[in-house]
């Protein structure tokens, strides 16, 4: 039995001859099993997700100043972001280098890593909440916002203000997922959206709070789903994993451990928040905000669509890193492989169910108050953007096996050429230079996207390629 450090001998769940549990025998054995056994609870878990941010938006669109108010949502679209960002890049972090170690068979360092993420998220909590909570109107203003900073603001700092509920599940998540325990990681993003499903008109309609209503549902939401996870971390002790909290303290090398692939991770996530904030910048200039509000509306709905690339994702770092850390890198490339087939069979249908389906979308969006103002721009937004659907899952997964393999920066870079290099670049060249308006930003968007996805690619096969049973190249 393992000691926490806090609590004594660690109970756990049924583990066979080497320590593993059920999540851990899965997640080294057969890759395309593998891949298929975790990426289905994350795909249900993630679409859930989305569709509470689809949900969200539409009780938002229902209010009397409903385009108004998913401009205000638009707005701080590039602070959850950043959030997202660094949660989800300390969790990557964490996830690739306890893959790895699982993959070694080490299980002391990878509970090491689980307890130094902790420590790391709690000083990000401390850090990010109180500034962007006091500054929140200055902000808003700074990006643009005009008439609907109010409503911007009002929205903003609730959601400023639950910085710790936002990420303690993305790490919970992160850690359960390195594991293979994809099933309990599935089962707490459900919950989280659905009570945010069930919480949305309750705030926003019967308690009268209009657009932050919707913020005060997504934090409670996540403040119960932080209480289970932190049940099944700290108070049930069955994970692989043992948290070390007695005499707690940095250690350099864990830490630079996580920082490998958690910064980079992490930056691309701020990359992603940087490049809503300049699209919002660019949208504003070409179609005022009720582009903002088009855009930020149409992404919720091409975002529900990459859904599955997203679970598939998840499974692919986690198989890919236990398979590196293995040195059995011919299971790395066959789960990479099957992964990106199974992402465009799923993809391409997406892409056109979107474009036929466009107009009654629009609609859910666009029958009540004064939204009708923004339909015709909703349905031409879907319709374009649907066109690099098919190409995400190469992009996406390719990004997810050069973290698994603890190739940060890598990682990034394909971020940040499909991010910053490409999009905003095409979209004002296309908006301005081709003089095609709000349909030229949404142009560039595809055509940054596809471009970038062939290069990613590309750039993976040929890194799978280089590997050889018996040397694992040293992680960057």
């Amino acid at each position: 039995m393992e000691n926490d450090g806090n609590h004594g001998p660690m109970p756990g769940p049924t583990r066979d001859n080497d320590g593993g549990t059920e999540g851990v025998r899965t997640l080294l054995g057969e890759p395309r099993k593998a891949i298929v056994k975790l990426a289905l609870p994350m795909i249900a878990a993630t679409s859930f997700h989305t569709i509470y941010n689809f949900v969200d938006a539409l009780w938002v669109s229902r209010l009397d100043n409903g385009a108004d108010a998913l401009a205000a949502v638009g707005f701080f679209f590039p602070f959850f972001f950043v959030y997202m960002a660094l949660g989800m890049g300390l969790g990557v972090g964490a996830g690739s280098a306890i893959s790895r170690k699982i993959g070694e068979n080490d299980r002391e360092n990878a509970s090491r890593v689980a307890t130094q993420t902790m420590g790391l998220m709690l000083v990000l909590v401390v850090v990010l909440t109180v500034p962007f909570f006091v500054f929140a109107e200055d902000l808003f203003i700074a990006m643009g916002a005009g008439g609907t900073t109010n409503l911007a603001v009002s929205y903003g700092r609730v959601m400023f203000a639950g910085t710790l509920f936002v990420f303690f599940p993305n790490i919970g998540n992160a850690i359960l997922r390195s594991e293979g325990d994809a099933r309990r990681a599935m089962q707490a993003m459900v919950l989280g959206s659905l009570l945010n499903i069930i919480l949305d008109p309750i705030f926003i309609f019967v308690l009268g709070l209009g657009v932050a209503g919707a913020a005060w549902a997504t934090v409670t939401a996540m403040a119960v789903t932080s209480a289970l996870m932190f049940h099944w971390l700290f108070r049930k002790r069955d994970t692989y994993v043992a948290f070390h909290l007695r005499g707690f303290r940095f250690h350099g090398d864990t830490i630079r451990e996580i920082s490998r692939v958690g910064v980079p991770a992490a930056m691309q996530g701020l990359s992603m928040a940087m490049m809503m904030f300049l699209m919002n910048l660019i949208v504003v200039g070409v179609g005022d905000t009720d582009g903002v509000a088009v855009f930020t509306t149409g992404w919720r709905v091409v975002t529900m669509a990459m859904m599955p690339v997203f679970g598939i994702g998840m499974a692919v770092t986690a198989v890919c890193g236990a398979a590196y850390g293995a040195q059995e890198f011919e299971k790395l490339r066959r789960g990479y492989v099957y992964a990106v087939r199974i992402s465009i069979a799923i993809e391409v249908p997406a892409a056109v169910l979107i474009f036929i389906l466009a107009p009654y979308i629009t609609e859910i969006f666009t029958s009540t108050g004064d939204t009708g103002r923004i339909a015709e721009d909703l349905t031409l937004f879907l319709r374009i953007t649907c066109f690099f659907l098919p190409a995400v899952g190469p992009g996406m997964l390719s990004s997810s096996m050069f973290e698994g393999t603890g190739k940060g920066k890598a990682a990034l870079l394909l971020t940040l050429v499909r991010t910053i290099v490409l999009r905003p670049p095409l979209a004002l060249l296309m908006a301005y230079v081709m003089d095609m308006g709000l349909p030229g930003v949404w142009w560039g968007i595809v055509m940054a996207n596809l471009a970038a996805s062939v290069f990613a690619y590309a750039w993976a096969r040929r890194y799978i390629k280089s590997l050889r049973p018996g040397f694992a190249p040293q992680p960057h």
